[in-house]
């Protein structure tokens, strides 16, 4: 894997840049400004819908899987850093069974840190009894659970869900943000081999680079590079088909696989609308140029017959 720190500092870019655009209107979430303190820098109008995007789209299908399933579901975040999605949903009361962060343990310490002094963020930890278990780098709080483990080594990530109270047999959501290009690709492997030989009904929503074979990946993957970060799965982001590949050939069903000019066309016209009008582009060459170097991939997996193969955006 790249260098450890450099991966989690891409965490606190990614949770910066969701700020402020939030703060700019983009999209709701009164509790990102929970965990990630107002930053002193801007961000390119691109940048800032390409967030919207990012964020729009995994909320559209995470909240189909839910509805799906009548919230009889489990959600895994693989390499959560300071996303907020759990407290969001249970904003719009639209929470699973359980919901489960898993990160490094130098990212999952601070975030038990952020949670335990926010009376905002404890006051949506559902509990029976009202009992939290803490410890310094995980918390288990009745339908919420934050785990650290190397999502490289399979056991330790099965040995955590076990300890989360994970039912294999009920439907089951894993979502990944910029988490799998940086894993060697045969560690992935064996990651969504083991999902696909373990949860009967899942899905899986991963967001990533695609296109990276060309002028502009290059320079993406050298801009990297320099902060010591190394794309180490990148060759499964070769094309939208290696993106879809990567899950058909561990076992999972089917895959869809849309670069974020295509799902950026697909969200809600009348929010796009709105959020057009946020911030002017003079022209939109370098948002297309972006976009199409990103990607939105959805498979799974349903032998329970809930309907996952008809979720899309």
């Amino acid at each position: 894997m790249a260098s450890e720190d450099a991966v989690m500092a891409t965490n606190d870019d990614a949770a910066q840049c969701k700020r402020f655009a939030v703060d700019k209107g983009y999209w709701q979430d009164p509790y990102i400004s929970l965990f990630v303190p107002k930053g002193k820098s801007t961000h390119a109008p691109e940048i800032n819908k390409g967030y919207y995007a990012r964020v729009t789209s995994i909320r559209i299908l995470l909240q189909k899987f839910i509805e799906a399933t009548n919230r009889e579901c489990q959600v895994v975040s693989l390499g959560a850093g300071f996303d907020t999605t759990y407290w969001c949903l249970k904003e719009q009361d639209l929470n699973p069974k359980s919901y489960i962060e898993m990160d490094f343990m130098a990212v999952t310490s601070r975030k038990c840190q952020q949670i335990k002094s926010k009376k905002a963020l404890l006051d949506k930890l559902a509990t029976e009894d009202g009992d939290v278990m803490w410890s310094k780098s995980e918390v288990h709080a009745g339908d919420y659970h934050l785990v650290s483990a190397d999502l490289r080594k399979v056991g330790e990530v099965e040995g955590k869900l076990a300890d989360c109270g994970l039912d294999k047999n009920l439907p089951t959501l894993f979502m990944a943000e910029c988490v799998l290009v940086y894993i060697e690709v045969p560690h992935t492997e064996q990651l969504l081999r083991w999902i696909s030989e373990n949860v009967p009904t899942a899905m899986f929503i991963n967001y990533e680079q695609v296109n990276m074979g060309d002028r502009f990946g290059q320079v993406m993957i050298d801009n990297l590079k320099t902060r010591d970060c190394y794309l180490h799965g990148v060759a499964a982001c070769k094309s939208l088909e290696t993106q879809k590949q990567r899950f058909t050939s561990q076992g999972w069903t089917g895959a869809t696989a849309w670069d974020m000019m295509t799902v950026y066309k697909h969200l809600p016209q009348a929010d796009l609308q709105r959020i057009e009008r946020i911030e002017f582009l003079d022209e939109r060459e370098l948002l297309e140029q972006l976009y199409s170097h990103y990607c939105l991939v959805w498979a799974y997996l349903d032998k329970a017959n809930v309907g996952l193969k008809s979720i899309h955006i």
